[in-house]
Formats: structure tokens, C-alpha cells, sequence
């Protein structure tokens, strides 16, 4: 996601994730926020301990980003950006729960997010458009290899990692058919289980990305601990 002249202060702001491929499915690993020349970089790990870097400097000073407040929860999951300066009652979250890392935005409105493109989609429609800005993309698998990170988009995290451009982003093995096949003959989270777990999320967006993440990884903790949060 690009957002240029953001907060009318002459700079960009870049959201850029990493994924990790695991068989089938995929989850975001890292996630960086770039606002003008400050480059903010979070990652996940197993025993749910800090791992950031700011300007490329690991575990570094972390008290802003380009001028906008940043604070860390007292779990260590959640970094604060907060815009309420210029856009009030906004902010970007990064959330971490163990090697899942998640990007939310607080309180967008037209003003501060509705001139971003990327590949979450147009602010009003919600439309996913290609690079062109007119291309209407309804595959998510297209939509995906069109806004892989070019080199034109910029150099974000510390360290490089492989597919880099021209070489395409890995697709997941057989995310469908032979894949039904072997829940349907295992003894693993059925769809009713995981629309139960994710009863206590209101939004239906939100509810639906739940159910999906849960038969995806067969698993429901980090489900609940999104919901209690």
C-alpha cells in the first residue's frame, strides 16, 4: 500500500508485508511502515519476544516515526503509530502473536487513507485494481503476483529475501481439491468449529477471515487471542 504526500507534509507512506509459504497457506512474517525517511520493520517469533528494526537498526531508540508517536504495549504485541496530530483518533497497529504479524489501520477515513493504492484496493469501491489503476482484478492469486514488490517500489526491509523480482512470489500447493480430500478423511477443525470459535467477531469481514485462517492452519489459539483482544 502507497500513500503519497501523506498528512500533506510532502512525503509517502509504504506499507510492504513478507509472507512465508507453509504448503497451502501463507501468513505475513514481516511487516514494514515507511513514512518519509523512517523505516519501521516488525517481525514475528515463536516465543512472542520483541524483534524490530528502525532505520535498519536492530532493537533501535523507538520513539517516533517520521515525528508520529510510537509505543509498545506491556505484552510486547502490539506497535502504536499514532497520528492523532494530523489525523485525530487514527493510527497503524502491527500486531504480533507468535510468528503472525498483522497490519490494521484505526479510524481511516477519506482524507488521511483515500488517495491509497495497493493492493488492498480502492478506499471508496473497494475495488482491487491492477498497477494501471483501471485493470478490475477478482482473482486474489493475480491480484498478489501483480503487486509483488518491484524494485521501483523501494528496498524496505534490512535484508533481502528470495523470490525477488523478475522471479515470481511461491503459490501454495494445491489449495483446493486433493487438499479437501484429506480434511474430509482426517479427524481435523471442521468448518462448523470454525465458525463457532469465530462467533464473537462482529464484523462479518472480519468473521469470514476468521473462519478461513482457522482451516487453514488448523488451529484456534491464535483465534481466540485475537478475540479477546
Amino acid at each position: 500500500t502507497k500513500i503519497k504526500n501523506f498528512a500533506n507534509k510532502n512525503i509517502d507512506l509504504d506499507i510492504h508485508v513478507r509472507t512465508s509459504m507453509v504448503r497451502y497457506w501463507s501468513y505475513v512474517k514481516t511487516a514494514v511502515i515507511r513514512i518519509g525517511n523512517d523505516i519501521l520493520e516488525v517481525e514475528g517469533l515463536p516465543n512472542f519476544s520483541l524483534r524490530y528494526w528502525i532505520n535498519y537498526e536492530y532493537m533501535g531508540g523507538l520513539t517516533d516515526i517520521a515525528g508520529f508517536p510510537v509505543s509498545i504495549n506491556a505484552n510486547k504485541d502490539r506497535y502504536t503509530i499514532d497520528l492523532d496530530k494530523d489525523y485525530p483518533g487514527q493510527k497503524i497497529e502491527i500486531k504480533t502473536f507468535k510468528e503472525f504479524v498483522g497490519v490494521k489501520i484505526i479510524g481511516a477515513t477519506e482524507k488521511s487513507f483515500g488517495n491509497a493504492i495497493g493492493i488492498m484496493g480502492d478506499f471508496q469501491t473497494g475495488n482491487t485494481y491492477a498497477r494501471d489503476g483501471s485493470t478490475v482484478l477478482h482473482d486474489f492469486t493475480e491480484l498478489g503476483l501483480e503487486w509483488q514488490v518491484l524494485p521501483s517500489d523501494g528496498k524496505l526491509f534490512h535484508e533481502m529475501a528470495r523470490p525477488q523480482f523478475p522471479d515470481l512470489c511461491y503459490l501454495p500447493e494445491d489449495p483446493r481439491g486433493e487438499r479437501a480430500r484429506r480434511l474430509a478423511e482426517s479427524h481435523q477443525i471442521t468448518e462448523e468449529a470454525a465458525e463457532a470459535a469465530c462467533a464473537g467477531l462482529g464484523d462479518e469481514f472480519d468473521r469470514y477471515g476468521c473462519i478461513f485462517d482457522i482451516l487453514a492452519i488448523q488451529d484456534t489459539v491464535f483465534v481466540f487471542d485475537d478475540i479477546i483482544h
